[in-house]
């Protein structure tokens, strides 16, 4: 069973930045990719970032150039600058690995003034 825990939610004023951490844990098949997926109130959640084992990494069009995706070993983090009002949402980390994929419980960013 593999777990994942998100971290580093919370208020930001528009402009600003924060960091989310994800840790996973458990009986994890390497090689696994890691990522951050996004859910707005009343959307359907979307791919934000992810990450292979290699460090290869994908972006949404609307984050790239100011979210940056990394990753050591099983622990993933999602650095977010210059955030803006539509990028409030609960942020989801994932791993997925040969055996499925698997999810965190989210962690809320709130961008407001």
């Amino acid at each position: 069973q593999v777990q994942l825990v998100e971290s580093g939610g919370g208020l930001v004023q528009p402009g600003g930045s924060l960091r989310l951490s994800c840790v996973a844990s458990g009986s994890i098949f390497s090689p696994f990719a890691m990522g951050w997926y996004r859910q707005a109130p009343g959307k359907e959640r979307e791919l934000v970032a992810v990450i292979t084992s290699g460090g290869r990494t994908n972006y949404a069009d609307s984050v790239k150039g100011r979210f940056t995706i990394s990753r050591d070993n099983a622990k993933a983090y999602l650095q977010m600058n210059s955030l803006k009002p539509e990028d409030t949402a609960v942020y989801y980390c994932n791993c997925n690995d040969a055996q499925g994929l698997y999810w965190g419980q989210g962690t809320p960013v709130n961008v407001s003034s």
